[in-house]
């Protein structure tokens, strides 16, 4: 997988493809290979659901080059879709933020999640649900509750008032 920094000039970007900032689709301006068309749709989507795009044997996650494409240079931080879909690349959709803001932005509780549901576990010496939230580093606890609907509403009320960068 690419680094975060990009390795491919915006002239050369430009020169492949076409970027449309309303879709947020590329397109091949020329033919790449068989099964990379002039005018057909870049790139393919990954197991995590961003779109890869290989230009000159390396590989670029679609909402990098997205923001290369608009702005002209690289993004300082991280590029973080604003409505949590991995794969909608319309610049309107994508922010430059820091690591730490990006990852308030998440929406929905990681693979290793038991309760699969963000913030939420299952206390198992009181058979309740448990809310807590990291805050500046340090996490928080928010309480037991008698449903995991109610520590998810304390979770995402949390959320809303210490997460600067989500957008639930």
């Amino acid at each position: 997988m690419q680094s975060k920094r990009l390795n491919i000039a915006v002239d050369r970007l430009r020169e492949l493809l076409d970027y449309c900032p309303e879709t947020g689709v590329f397109r091949w301006k020329v033919k790449r290979s068989r099964s990379a068309q002039a005018h057909s749709i870049a790139g393919t989507v990954n197991e995590q659901g961003y779109i890869l795009i290989t230009v000159d044997r390396s590989i670029h996650r679609a909402h990098r080059l997205a923001w290369v494409y608009i702005h002209g240079s690289a993004p300082c931080g991280d590029i973080d879709h604003i409505n949590g879909i991995r794969s909608d690349n319309r610049i309107c959709n994508l922010r430059d933020v820091s690591h730490t803001v990006n990852l308030q932005n998440r929406k929905g509780a990681t693979v290793s999640s038991k309760s699969g549901i963000l913030g939420v576990r299952k206390h198992r010496a009181c058979d309740k649900w448990e809310a807590r939230i990291k805050v500046a580093g340090k996490q928080r606890y928010l309480g037991l509750y008698e449903t995991a609907e109610e520590a998810r509403e304390a979770y995402l009320s949390a959320k809303r008032q210490f997460h600067a960068g989500n957008t639930l």
